[in-house]
C-alpha cells in the first residue's frame, strides 16, 4: 500500500490505515516532540494529541508537497500549544542589544546525536524552543515571533543565547575528552 493509499484510507476513517500511518511516522514525530519537551511522558502526550488532530483533519491534506512536512507542522504546533499552557516567559530584548551570532563555530564531528539531544534538553525552555524552530524546523524569526507571541528581537536573542550555551557545553565536553 502506498502512502497516498494509506492517507486516502485514513480520510475514509479506516482504522487499519490509521494504524499504518501512525506506525510509519510515530518514531520520527516522537523525536520532534522530545526536542520541545525533555520529559518522555509529556512527549508521548503531545504525540498522541497531534495524531488525534491529524486524523481529525487529514481530509484537509491536499496531496501537494510532503505529507511528512504537513504532519511535522501539526506536531510542532501541538508541542508549542502544550508549552504555552505552561505559560513560558521570554525575556524581551531591545533590538539594539541583540548580539550577532557567529557562524564559524561548528560542532565537532565526533559529537553523537544522543549527546546533542541531551545538550538541547538542558537548554532553558525559551532557548530550546527558538533553537528548534529556527535551526531544525527552518522557521524565520518573524514566524517564530508570531507563533510564540514574542518580539522578533526576542527570538533572535534566544537563538544567540542558545547557540552560545551549546558552544560552551561542547567546549566543556572537548576538555573532558582530552
Amino acid at each position: 500500500m502506498t502512502e497516498d493509499d494509506i492517507i486516502k484510507g485514513c480520510i475514509k476513517g479506516r482504522a487499519d490505515c490509521q494504524r499504518m500511518l501512525f506506525e510509519a511516522y510515530a518514531r520520527k514525530m516522537m523525536s520532534v516532540c522530545l526536542r520541545y519537551v525533555a520529559n518522555h511522558h509529556d512527549a508521548e502526550d503531545i504525540l498522541q494529541e497531534a495524531f488525534i488532530k491529524v486524523f481529525a483533519h487529514i481530509h484537509q491534506f491536499k496531496f501537494e508537497g510532503s505529507f511528512e512536512g504537513w504532519l511535522r507542522r501539526i506536531v510542532v504546533n501541538t508541542a508549542l500549544k502544550a508549552l504555552q499552557k505552561k505559560k513560558l516567559h521570554f525575556a524581551e530584548v531591545n533590538e539594539t542589544n541583540v548580539p550577532v551570532a557567529s557562524n564559524d563555530a561548528g560542532a565537532p564531528s565526533n559529537l553523537q546525536a544522543e549527546q546533542l539531544m541531551k545538550m538541547l534538553n538542558n537548554l532553558p525552555d525559551g532557548y530550546r524552543i527558538v533553537f528548534n524552530l529556527y535551526v531544525i524546523e527552518g522557521y524565520d524569526h518573524e514566524e517564530i515571533a508570531q507563533m510564540l507571541n514574542i518580539q522578533t528581537s526576542t527570538s533572535r536573542s534566544q537563538l544567540v543565547k542558545a547557540r552560545k550555551m551549546l558552544q560552551q557545553q561542547i567546549t566543556m565536553m572537548e576538555k573532558i575528552a582530552v
